[in-house]
């Protein structure tokens, strides 16, 4: 009878422990995911939306949580580099295909 009631209380407390540590993940997460929406790239002049140099002036901050109080941040005008949503067009010479960037 006794060990019945050992083993009940260490399933509930285990339960009750899994619970509660998905519980805390989920919060973690959540504020994790709140911090990193707050992270301004996007929205700069600078950004250039190129995975090689995703910044021109801090390349290094860019995209990471140290760049949510960068000082150099400028709201993107319609001149900048990002965008413009025009693709590299193809360019024929003789019978080879040559790919140049858009102008």
């Amino acid at each position: 009878m006794l060990a019945i009631l050992f083993n009940a209380f260490c399933a509930w407390t285990i339960l009750i422990l899994l619970i509660s540590s998905i519980w805390i993940t989920l919060r973690k997460g959540a504020s994790h995911i709140q911090r990193l929406h707050q992270i301004p790239c996007h929205n700069c002049d600078f950004f250039t939306n190129d995975y090689r140099l995703k910044c021109t002036i801090n390349p290094i901050k860019a995209c990471t949580e140290d760049a949510i109080a960068c000082r150099d941040f400028e709201f993107k005008t319609s001149s900048c580099n990002a965008c413009q949503k025009h693709p590299h067009k193809p360019f024929r010479f003789g019978k080879s295909l040559v790919i140049r960037p858009g102008r």
